[in-house]
Formats: structure tokens, sequence, C-alpha cells
């Protein structure tokens, strides 16, 4: 998949995944993997940056599998963010479908 689409919706699968249920970093990256090729590398300077931007707050969590693990919880102001990009998102693919509908019709 072309690296400047994934760059692109990553900041939307993040909030996404956290908007029904908080997660820690390698369970995101995991969540997202399932579905497009990402490396964790990508994800976590996002989770900084919008942790930053009070999209997020963090907490730690013990784990029976190691360290305590940081988890990311979705604040009200990363709910407005994310319904704004969801709009945001439709908007743009019904635009890209509607374009890529013309540019295959048949004559």
């Amino acid at each position: 998949m072309n690296v400047q689409f994934k760059k692109g919706v990553l900041e939307l699968c993040v909030l996404v995944l956290l908007n029904k249920q908080d997660r820690y970093g390698y369970e995101l990256v995991q969540k997202i993997s399932d579905q497009i090729e990402i490396s964790e590398g990508t994800v976590y300077p996002l989770l900084r940056r919008l942790t930053k931007e009070e999209y997020f707050t963090t907490y730690l969590k013990e784990s029976t599998e190691g360290p305590s693990r940081k988890y990311y919880k979705l604040t009200e102001k990363g709910r407005r963010y994310l319904d704004q990009l969801l709009r945001d998102w439709e908007a743009f693919t019904n635009g890209v479908n509607q374009l890529i509908k013309e540019g295959v019709k048949s004559d």
C-alpha cells in the first residue's frame, strides 16, 4: 500500500480504536497491523503528539506479562476531534470515489 495513504489515515485509525476502549501502544500497533502493514516506529511518535495535543490521557496498568503498560484513553477533546476527522474522511472518500467512477466509466 502507498506510504502516503497510510500516513494520512493512521491518526484516524488510532483514534477510532481508542474510541471504544483504552489500549496500550503495542496493542494499537497489532490491531492496525491486522489491516494495514505498518511499523511500530510510525505509531509511537503519533501517540506522543496526540497526547501532547490533549486528545489522549495516559495511565499505567499492571501487566501479568512483564512491566506495567502505558494505556491511552481518549479525552472529550479527542472525541470531538475524531468526530471531525470522520466527517472529513467521509467527504474525502466520497469525492475520491466519485472521481474514480468518472475515470473508469466506459463511454
